[in-house]
């Protein structure tokens, strides 16, 4: 069964470009920080550089960050 994990962004620091878009994520698995290249938002996904897990990101309209692992 995949994890979900849901973060606010307040809490892990994320900071949304004016476009809703964020430039880096921790790792729900193993705390890493992963800066990303281009950005990701809602329903994008992201693979953590160092362990190799895979989310789906979806973000609420008040700002909470949830990764599933897909």
């Amino acid at each position: 069964m995949a994890n979900t994990y849901d973060f606010d962004d307040d809490d892990k620091d994320l900071k949304a470009t004016a476009g809703g878009k964020f430039k880096e994520f921790d790792c729900p698995d193993c705390n890493a920080n992963n800066p990303v290249h281009d950005t990701f938002g809602d329903q994008d996904e992201v693979r953590c550089n160092y362990c190799g897990t895979e989310y789906r990101v979806t973000v609420s309209g008040e700002g909470r960050v949830k990764f599933k692992e897909v």
